[in-house]
């Protein structure tokens, strides 16, 4: 299974981007509007056209990053938002990013990896969140696909997942999906734990 740099940017270029919506998704939207602290510091991983980090850009939030391994979805960002910092775009691998965050944004990024690297990208969201920090976004509830992504899931998977390292505060079905994807999505706000060593 390709799932490299090349893999994705190819399907960047051939618009082959099936789980790009063309906009912000709804419950996301609904989330970011409650948000008051603009120095927040948010990354979307595996962020593609994030149309999420173009509307927080212009609401004022000046400490949004995207992680993708897509050249090209990278500079469709630049492109449409010419104002957004490029040294806040980050082509390179998420389980390679070594800076800190107040919050993670997921966003079809889940499906897209490998589910036998589910366990590690929870860690790995633990291990560069901030004391308090929060994971919030959306999962597919849905079995999708085994061979390629998107790759499903369902609410009892992802707590065997998040549960070691995250309380989870709502993981619920999202109430404002895109006509194609209600039913389909979990909406979910999780904040890390003070582990005991």
């Amino acid at each position: 299974m390709d799932l490299t740099e090349g893999f994705w940017d190819n399907r960047y270029k051939t618009l082959d981007i099936g789980w790009d919506l063309g906009k912000i998704s709804p419950p996301l939207k609904n989330y970011f509007d409650q948000l008051t602290n603009k120095n927040l510091r948010i990354l979307i991983p595996g962020g593609g056209n994030s149309y999420e980090a173009e509307y927080l850009h212009h609401k004022g939030f000046n400490n949004v990053y995207v992680v993708d391994l897509s050249k090209t979805a990278l500079k469709n960002i630049k492109t449409r938002v010419p104002s957004f910092p490029s040294s806040h775009l980050i082509q390179n691998n998420f389980f390679d990013v070594d800076m800190r965050f107040d919050v993670i944004i997921e966003q079809t990024f889940f499906c897209a990896i490998h589910p036998s690297l589910r366990l590690s990208y929870a860690a790995k969201l633990f291990e560069i969140l901030h004391a308090k920090g929060k994971v919030v976004g959306l999962l597919f509830n849905v079995p999708l696909k085994d061979t390629k992504p998107p790759f499903g899931g369902c609410k009892k998977e992802y707590l065997q997942h998040f549960n070691p390292y995250f309380d989870i505060k709502i993981m619920e079905e999202a109430k404002n999906s895109v006509v194609a994807r209600q039913g389909k999505e979990l909406f979910f706000i999780m904040q890390k734990k003070k582990l005991n060593h």
